[in-house]
This record gives C-alpha cells, structure tokens and sequence, in this order.
C-alpha cells in the first residue's frame, strides 16, 4: 500500500498543472453537445499516459532519449505542433454553434495523441520522475507503484472532461470559455519558446 500511495501523490503531482494535454481534454468536456462525444479524447489522453508510465517504470523509454539526435528531434517536433495547437486554440470561438466547433471523433483521438505524445515535458517528467522513482521498488510494491500512477491518470482525465462539461452548462454565452481559450494559448507558446530557448 505504501507503494500505491507514493504513485498516487507522485503522479497527482505531475499531471495536476496546466499543460496543453489538460487543456485540451478540459476543452473537449466544455465543446462536445454531450459529455459522452468527448470521451475518445478522455480515453485516449489516459492510454497514453498510461502507456508512458508502462514504459517509464520498464526503462525502455529512457534508453531511447540516451539517442540525442531522437531527443532533438522529439523536441523540434513538439515545438513545431505547440506553435500550431496555440494557434488554433487562440482562433476558437465558443460563442459560436458549439456543434460546428465540436470535433469528430477521429480528430479527438489524433489531437489526443499528438499532444500527450508530441509533449517533450511529459515524456522527459514521466521518465525523469517516476521511472527514478520506481527504481526503488521491486516485483509486488513496483506493481502496487505503477498501479497508483495509472489510476491517477484515468481519474484525472475523467475528471477534466467532467469539469469542462460543467464549466459549459454554467457559462451559455461562452466568455469564460474563451477567455480561457486565449490564456490556454499562450501558455502553450510560451512552453514552445522555452523549449526552443533550451535547444538552441
């Protein structure tokens, strides 16, 4: 249980500030006409972090990021596709028919994995902080360890797509919704600057 409980606070710390994967399962919550259309970016964000989790605890992600023409380019990419989410964040209107500005599911799902898995902060957090962490832990409490992480991760999206669907209900003409929009944007160019401020 002690294992458990240290993936839990570890994880709840890593995942709890705003990052553009949080903005963006939050805004499906607030845009999609029902909380159920937007549990493919929900469910998707989860596998994901899930996933890196998997591979943090194994080791085998911090084996690839030893590559660092890998890291680079990971990086550049993720610069690249944080400059363009901001920007079409930024252009969003929910003051507009919220059906025109839902997206389909398909659209959910590639978003979804470009911004968890495109993310260099997310990858290098994961497997800077609990891959160390899970080193201390052998066989059953590693498990127990992996566990509590992966069950934050699933909670918390639930949760952010939950509290968008709420945040929707309460603010009809959309104000709140995109003064958000326009915050969340450029806190995801400033990450892309500070990113490219750490390559060069």
């Amino acid at each position: 249980m002690e294992a458990m409980i240290h993936g839990i606070i570890l994880a709840f710390g890593l995942i709890l500030p705003l990052g553009i994967q949080n903005v963006f399962v939050f805004s499906q919550g607030a845009t999609q006409p029902k909380i159920h259309q937007a549990l493919p970016a929900t469910i998707t964000a989860a596998l994901c972090d899930t996933l890196l989790i998997l591979l943090a605890v194994f080791g085998l992600s911090i084996i690839v990021l030893q590559f660092e023409w890998l890291r680079l380019g990971l990086v550049s990419a993720g610069i690249l596709f944080l400059l363009y989410m901001g920007y079409a964040i930024w252009r969003s209107n929910t003051k507009t028919n919220e059906t025109k500005n839902a997206l389909p599911i398909r659209q959910q799902i590639l978003f979804t994995l470009s911004v968890s898995l495109l993310n260099p902060h997310a990858i290098l957090d994961t497997v800077g902080v609990i891959g160390t962490s899970a080193l201390k832990y052998v066989g059953t409490q590693q498990l127990y360890f992996t566990i509590g992480c992966i069950v934050v991760a699933w909670i918390w999206f639930f949760g952010l797509t939950i509290a968008g669907s709420v945040m929707k209900e309460l603010d009809h003409t959309g104000k709140l919704m995109n003064i958000f929009n326009k915050c969340s944007a450029l806190f995801i160019w400033g990450t892309a600057i500070y990113l490219l401020i750490g390559i060069i």
